[in-house]
Parts: C-alpha cells; structure tokens; sequence
C-alpha cells in the first residue's frame, strides 16, 4: 500500500506539502486534517506582542498554529479502529471519518456518500473562500485564483454548488448522478490491483472498476466535453477575464461572466472531465456558453 501511496499526489507533489499557512493546513497538513476531523476546525492564528514602535504603538507579529506541520501521511487519514463490533460496523479500516461532511463552503448542506467515501469529502469539496456569484447583480472577483479552490469532486458528484444558470439544459436532481447512487469514490478510485499504479492508494481508478457498467471500457471524459470547455474558456477571454497565465483578473462583473468563470473553474477543477456527474456537468458547460453567446 505504501509504494502505491507513494505514486499518488497525496504522496508526492502540491497536494502533499506541509502548510505553511494555517489556512490551507486542513487539507495540507497532517496536523490541521487531525484537528479538523477531531474538533470541527483548524487552530486560529494567535498575535504576540514583540515590541513598541517610536510613537508608542504596540507591534505585534502574527504566529501561525503549525510552524512545523508535517506532510500527508497514513496517519492522516488512519488512526485506530472507531470500533471491533466488524459484524455490524464492517471493516472500518481505521479511517478517522465515516462520518457525513457539513460542507465549509455552506453550513446548510451535509454530503453523506454513507461508506468510507466521508472521509474524501473532507477535502475534496469547495473552500469558502468565494461567495458562488448568484443570478442578479454585478458580482467583484478580488481574487486571481477565484473558482472552488482545489476541490470541487465532491459536490460535482452529488450536483450542487455550481452556479445554476438557466438555460435549455435540465440540470438533474441532487444526488441522481450513476457515480453518486451506484458506485462510490472508494470503489471507483481504489479498487484491488496487482499493479501499484493503478486503484489501491494510487487512486487512478482502474478499468476493471468501471467494467461492470462500462463493458467497452471507461470514457476519459464525456462526449464533448473538451470543445465545450474550450468554447467557454474562448467567451471568458474575449471578455478580458484572464491574465497572461490564465488567471482570473480581478475586477467587478456582470452576474453572467462571473456565474460562467466559476462554473468553468469548478469544471477544470473537478479533473474528472465530466465523469463524476455527466448532467450536471453537460448542464453547467452548456448553460453558460448560452449565457454568454446570447
């Protein structure tokens, strides 16, 4: 299991680094992802007095609470078993959550995939780092790195937090996408292998995962997908919303432009090129090039 871990970008790379910030620790440290499984939230900065400046004003320097944040490790995700009662609480694998997720983006909602799957959803959903734009009113994008941060699999599965703007493409109901009722994150990411690259920790889903609905084998995305998120990358840049390194450019936006950026983040971000919910992800793509072509 280690070799296979080691492969994943939960072993190597950005996704694996230690926080330097407590607010990306959650997710990107071992010990912010313990403090938010265990109490609900990360620590919070602290400010310490270090001195007096020539006029007589205190100066303060800001500590962050995890100086010496360690990478993501087994331990991250693994502690001990939650019970021994296998019988009626099944194999529990010493994952530390099992439990539904109450997403940070909006306290409202819980995602509940009912199985090991929780345990995802703690950082594969969107940060609350950015209202979703809504259907009325200009909305100002303050940052370059606008969209859900990251992280958006999660509730791409389930169907929610994208910004649902009306147009001639149904969007389908919370929770109906065939990934969502029949399968999990588990079953399609971490399926048995003899091969450490694939299923297992590696999380790149294998073939013989998806054969029992997919028999001619698992598209790498849905039909259209890649011209679609292109025609609607073509309308956002003809609008003047990305910089040279296709970031967004902050400024203030019309209700439409910003809905349409946040949707297409969400869709490059999500990386599953509309597998995860193919309605949805039909509707979002579809909806916005009509909103921004009419």
């Amino acid at each position: 299991m280690f070799a296979s871990w080691e492969l994943s970008k939960h072993g190597t790379g950005f996704v694996s680094f230690a926080a330097p910030r407590a607010d990306c620790a959650q997710c990107h440290s071992e010990e912010g992802y313990v403090d938010y499984i265990s109490t609900g939230s990360v620590k919070e900065y602290t400010l310490e007095l270090i001195g007096v400046d020539s006029l007589g004003f205190a100066v303060y320097d800001t500590i962050n609470p995890y100086p010496n944040a360690s990478p993501l490790y087994c331990t991250t995700c693994h502690d001990k078993h939650s019970s021994f009662d296998f019988e009626n609480d099944g194999y529990d694998y010493a994952l530390r959550n099992f439990n539904a997720v109450t997403l940070v983006i909006d306290s409202a909602t819980v995602i509940d995939f009912g199985n090991a799957s929780n345990n995802c959803i703690t950082c594969h959903q969107p940060r609350n780092s950015y209202e979703i734009p809504s259907s009325t009113g200009d909305y100002e994008i303050t940052s370059k790195r606008f969209g859900p941060h990251h992280g958006p699999q999660s509730t791409m599965l389930e169907g929610i937090m994208g910004a649902n703007i009306a147009g001639s493409e149904p969007y389908p109901g919370v929770g109906s996408a065939t990934h969502r009722t029949g399968s999990s994150c588990v079953n399609c990411h971490m399926g048995e292998s003899s091969d450490i690259s694939q299923g297992l920790h590696s999380w790149i889903p294998k073939d013989e995962a998806c054969i029992t609905c997919h028999p001619a084998g698992a598209p790498d995305e849905i039909n259209g997908f890649s011209a679609d998120m292109a025609t609607l990358e073509a309308l956002l840049a003809a609008n003047n919303m990305f910089d040279v390194d296709g970031y967004y450019v902050p400024g203030t936006y019309s209700a439409k432009l910003a809905q349409a950026a946040w949707n297409y983040r969400t869709l490059l971000e999500d990386q599953s090129k509309g597998v995860h919910n193919p309605a949805y992800t039909r509707a979002l793509l579809k909806n916005s090039i009509e909103a921004l072509q009419n």
